[in-house]
């Protein structure tokens, strides 16, 4: 798991999810612009634990496919209980991937 640093993401979505590049800078760039007119850091603070989750969990590809389908699931769901499952298992992959984060 790379640092959570914009140079040390910027890597590893470059090498795991290139697609996903522009959407990145596209990302960084609006977090900066945030931090900048509100005079805090928070909007950079959010961008790398986001960005540090989505890393994480691209990072195995079988959990990225199972999240993808779960996803799926949960758009198209006709029941409450077939929708709160998806959001669950979801939300095990999401925590997960955010306790891989480096602290």
């Amino acid at each position: 798991m790379p640092a959570l640093t914009p140079a040390a993401l910027r890597a590893a979505v470059a090498q795991i999810a290139p697609a996903q590049l522009p959407s990145f800078v596209d990302h960084l760039d609006r977090a900066v612009e945030q931090a900048a007119t509100q005079s805090t850091i928070a909007p950079l603070r959010t961008f790398l634990q986001w960005r540090g989750e989505f890393v994480a969990i691209q990072r195995y590809p079988a959990r990225a496919a199972r999240l993808r389908k779960l996803e799926a699931e949960a758009e198209q769901a006709t029941d409450r209980e077939a929708l709160r499952s998806a959001l669950a298992e979801m939300r095990q992959i999401t925590e997960l991937a955010h306790h891989e984060i480096p602290a």
